[in-house]
């Protein structure tokens, strides 16, 4: 069975992330996607990092309908900062019938070679590529193992959300509405 993983903080998950969650699950050929939600991008600064099992139940929220989605905390269990390759082996243990690709945006093809086995994550799993603005040119586009997948050009940040909140404006349509009713719940991203 093929298994999509989509790696991020998801901080907050938005639509832009359920779009091509969904699109990939749909019209890909992957059974399923599951959210890995990432506790600490080894590229990313973790302030202002919401903690991590707010985010998985934002994200088992915002997918609660969709059997073709899923959410996991495999990385909360593995070693701190997360590298993709090390959760990858990990899952590939647990789950030896699973076939696993990788779903990153283009924007990250151009650097996707600075990340710990870059080589052996393309050699033995393979990316799904979705289209995004601003996106570098890369020769691995012609990989073998790297599928681009159609996708409309999504630009939504959760920058741009976290920000929206502060200010107190209103994140409707931008994250999915049990999401947004927890943010407001329990008063995330006010500071």
């Amino acid at each position: 069975m093929k298994i999509g993983l989509f790696f991020g903080s998801f901080n907050p998950i938005h639509m832009g992330h359920l779009i091509i969650a969904n699109l990939m699950a749909e019209s890909a050929d992957l059974k399923k996607v599951w959210f890995v939600v990432s506790p600490q991008n080894p590229f990313k600064p973790s302030k202002g990092l919401l903690h991590e099992h707010d985010r998985y139940d934002m994200v088992r929220a915002a997918i609660h309908d969709n059997y073709k989605l899923e959410v996991s905390d495999i990385e909360f269990h593995l070693p701190k900062p997360s590298y993709t390759i090390h959760t990858l082996v990990h899952l590939k243990e647990k789950h030896p019938d699973k076939d696993f690709k990788i779903i990153i945006g283009e924007d990250n093809l151009g650097g996707f070679t600075k990340w710990k086995n870059h080589d052996i994550i393309l050699r033995d799993y393979g990316l799904y590529v979705y289209p995004r603005p601003g996106a570098q040119p890369s020769e691995l586009k012609q990989h073998p193992n790297v599928t681009m997948v159609d996708a409309p050009m999504l630009d939504i940040s959760a920058t741009f959300i976290r920000d929206c909140i502060r200010k107190g404006r209103s994140v409707r349509y931008l994250v999915a509405d049990p999401v947004e009713e927890m943010i407001r719940t329990k008063g995330f991203y006010l500071h």
